[in-house]
């Protein structure tokens, strides 16, 4: 009976957790900015495509070249005179796209958290890329690939490091 119980309690829980995510912006700001990239960039993709993703983003953080904070690194990009993005002008597309940034997949929202959590709070994973500042979708070919060193492709995604 206990076991049934616990069981119960799991999935409401599991449920809640769906509907509103695992944490929220105000929580947990800088795993929420993290999420969000993960979400908007790789949810269609597999696991370790969401991870490398991550693994960019946080080796951006750590990259002189780069904004200091994970929320700087993936909102950054160029604003208009009165502050607001300009268009499709961000580092990452959907950033800047003119589209709503609420996760429309919950299924997916909460894997992006717990990804970004794991990986930001306990490093889980990190080192994937093998150092990559860069990616793009692989049916893409930017010029910008010329001047890096490809490390690898995970999913649907080219990554790239600066030698």
């Amino acid at each position: 009976m206990k076991f049934y119980i616990m069981a119960v309690v799991m999935l409401v829980m599991a449920s809640a957790a769906n509907a509103q995510g695992l944490y929220t912006a105000d929580d947990r700001p800088e795993e929420w900015c993290l999420a969000q990239n993960v979400y908007y960039e790789a949810r269609g993709s597999s696991y370790a495509d969401m991870i490398a993703v991550a693994d960019v983003v946080l080796n951006r953080v750590q990259d002189e070249r780069y904004p200091n904070t994970v929320c700087e690194v993936v909102q950054q990009g160029e604003k208009n005179a009165n502050g607001t993005m300009k268009r499709h002008r961000c580092q990452f597309s959907w950033y800047c796209d003119g589209k709503s940034d609420k996760p429309a997949n919950m299924d997916a929202w909460v894997l992006a958290q717990q990804i970004a959590y794991n990986m930001y709070t306990h490093g889980d994973f990190r080192g994937l890329t093998e150092g990559a500042t860069h990616y793009h979708a692989n049916y893409v070919n930017p010029s910008w690939t010329r001047t890096l060193t490809l490390t690898g492709t995970i999913g649907v995604h080219k990554f790239y490091r600066w030698e």
